[in-house]
């Protein structure tokens, strides 16, 4: 299996290292990435000798959200074309959240937008102590739609709301508060914390491993079909209004939206 947006890579243990590999865009989402996360979630599920999944980002992030041309796509797009891209990132995230193993998210830069979505679907998320957070959906007149279900489930609805809403930059440390991240370390200690956390997975049954990841997620709040469909529908809807409109067409031009005041 041969991929251009990202790269996997497993050792002799059964650690797999899968790497967003778009660097000169901050490892943000396009529609390949999204194919691509979706088709080696299904081969990692599946492949025995895999024990635990490192997801980490090249170049100077993890991940900046939505790639700028798949963002240009969308905005020319109708209402149901959008609705089919919002369903392919939304069945990406749905695969990784349940990968059938132990997912750790290697956080370095930005983690914006979607890649929140992707710390939050990660079993353990430790981040570098420079690392800055935010779901900066509303700042185009959208919503952090697809993601939010994964959201939600990791923090809850509490802290979810201001960060939903606000869609203000965090540090790390204000991110492990609340409960986005498991560990903060400094950035000369990241490899190492990801590397004690990989290896109490490998003197554990793995079989036993994914059952018991399968049995945390049944007890919690269950991501349906119909909770998938709500989302899409909602940001489908948030599409169409006027501020979208604005907010999209002000950040692909470089410039202020309408509505955003100055402080």
């Amino acid at each position: 299996m041969t991929f251009e947006t990202i790269r996997l890579a497993i050792d002799g243990r059964g650690v797999a290292y899968l790497t967003l590999a778009c660097p000169e865009k901050h490892n943000a989402m396009s529609a390949a990435m999204i194919d691509e996360l979706t088709a080696v979630a299904a081969r990692l599920s599946t492949d025995e000798n895999v024990r635990v999944v490192v997801l980490s980002g090249e170049g100077a992030s993890f991940c900046a959200g939505g790639d700028l041309g798949w963002m240009r796509v969308q905005i020319e797009a109708d209402r149901q074309t959008r609705m089919v891209e919002a369903r392919r990132l939304a069945l990406m995230f749905k695969a990784l959240n349940e990968l059938e193993k132990p997912l750790i998210a290697r956080v370095h830069g930005n983690a914006f937008g979607g890649g929140i979505g992707l710390l939050c679907i990660a079993d353990v998320a430790i981040a570098a102590e420079t690392a800055k957070f935010g779901l900066t959906e509303t700042r185009l007149g959208l919503i952090p739609a697809t993601i939010s279900p994964y959201v939600i489930a990791r923090i809850g609805e509490g802290r979810a709301r201001p960060l939903f809403m606000s869609a203000e930059i965090i540090d790390a440390a204000s991110a492990q508060r609340a409960g986005l991240l498991t560990r903060v370390v400094a950035t000369t200690d990241l490899d190492a914390a990801v590397e004690a956390e990989v290896l109490p997975y490998l003197q554990v049954a793995p079989g036993a491993v994914g059952r018991a990841k399968a049995l945390a997620r049944s007890l919690g709040m269950p991501i349906t079909e119909a909770v998938i469909d709500a989302t899409i529908e909602r940001l489908a809807d948030c599409w169409e209004t006027a501020e979208a409109r604005e907010g999209i067409s002000a950040f692909l031009e470089r410039r202020q939206p309408g509505w955003r005041q100055k402080i």
